[in-house]
């Protein structure tokens, strides 16, 4: 399997507001940038739609390094609560409705596809790609509040 390394930000601008995403893939010494909007949405689905979008560009399955400075992506995936989620109907353990099922249900269906390990950072803390990360989903953003 291809070894693949995905960096991924997502940002509001309120919350909900306009939203941005950014991702870069790296294989090997190959670099691609993505990003993308939505004109009123939340920091979380932004966030869950960085990593969508990365893995979706992947064109066969591959081990993939996903660091992201969202602790509700990596909990959700890691601690096992988006699938429990799934199992249930897409209700939490309270029974409330679970927020952003329609996302959720795309990236675990991605991670069978791929062999995902979910790395957290703290953000806005100097990580290089992070950083960069955070400059493609502010820019995107942006482009709703400059109209």
């Amino acid at each position: 399997m291809k070894k693949v390394y995905i960096f991924t930000d997502g940002a509001c601008s309120g919350n909900p507001g306009p939203g941005g995403w950014g991702a870069v893939l790296r294989y090997n010494s190959v670099e691609k940038e993505l990003s993308g909007s939505d004109e009123k949405t939340t920091n979380n689905r932004m966030e869950l739609t960085a990593c969508i979008e990365a893995l979706k560009l992947l064109k066969e399955p591959c081990e993939v390094v996903l660091t992201t400075d969202s602790q509700y992506v990596v909990n959700g995936i890691t601690k096992g609560w988006a699938a429990s989620w799934r199992a249930n109907g897409w209700r939490k353990a309270d029974k409330k409705p679970a927020l952003n099922s329609d996302l959720w249900g795309s990236l675990l269906d991605l991670c069978e596809t791929h062999k995902v390990i979910f790395n957290w950072i703290k953000g806005h803390a100097g990580h290089e790609e992070n950083e960069r990360c955070d400059r493609l989903a502010v820019q995107e953003y942006q482009r709703y509040i400059k109209k």
